[in-house]
């Protein structure tokens, strides 16, 4: 996909969905406010008990005190990677996501700039980085490998900043293509393996 202007294109696409319904988690689609814009990505800590080392989006669980969807994305960004909500212009949501576990997902999409200085929280985050939304648009789904206890099973992935995206995060991605850019990724839930080598 070529656009003339991604930005431009997702401010004009994207609105908040009227229905306000709650999920039990929400994450924050941060993209920077540039010709080449890039997608702020985080790589959860090795120790963590669950998606180790997996690369996310700021995001996580809403607590008690958590008033929307958009209160749960913009807390945890600023827990893990010290992004202020002051420095984040809100543009959109995406539909709700749901991971094998059964919990709910809310993805909340907003500009930043790309010259915010942000600290990852290393409890939680091993890395902080951005990738380029274009070469995410433009990544094919690469097969990637996970072993469950009697299979492996190959989903699609997509490699940016030598990292592997993939999973709940990589449909988030393809969802923010659909809605915000008219731009239909082919995106299989899963591949088969006899066409892996």
């Amino acid at each position: 996909m070529q656009a003339k202007n991604l930005v431009q294109h997702l401010q004009q696409q994207l609105r908040f969905t009227r229905k306000n319904e709650s999920a039990q988690a929400a994450v924050l689609v941060a993209i920077t406010r540039e010709a080449q814009p890039k997608v702020l990505l985080t790589r959860r800590s090795l120790h963590l008990s669950k998606h180790a080392g997996e690369v996310s989006f700021p995001g996580g669980k809403r607590d008690l005190t958590d008033a929307s969807n958009i209160a749960v994305a913009l807390r945890e960004a600023e827990e893990e990677t010290g992004l202020l909500a002051r420095d984040i212009e809100l543009i959109g949501d995406l539909p709700m996501q749901q991971v094998t576990s059964g919990i709910t997902v809310k993805p909340v999409v907003g500009l930043i700039s790309s010259q915010l200085h942000l600290v990852a929280e290393p409890n939680e985050i091993d890395r902080i980085f951005f990738a380029s939304l274009q070469q995410l648009i433009d990544s094919p789904a690469t097969p990637y490998a996970v072993q469950y206890a009697e299979q492996t099973l190959y989903f699609p992935s997509m490699r940016v900043e030598n990292e592997i995206v993939w999973g709940l995060t990589a449909r988030i991605l393809v969802s923010l293509f659909k809605y915000g850019l008219s731009y239909e990724k082919d995106w299989p839930f899963l591949l088969n393996a006899r066409n892996i080598e």
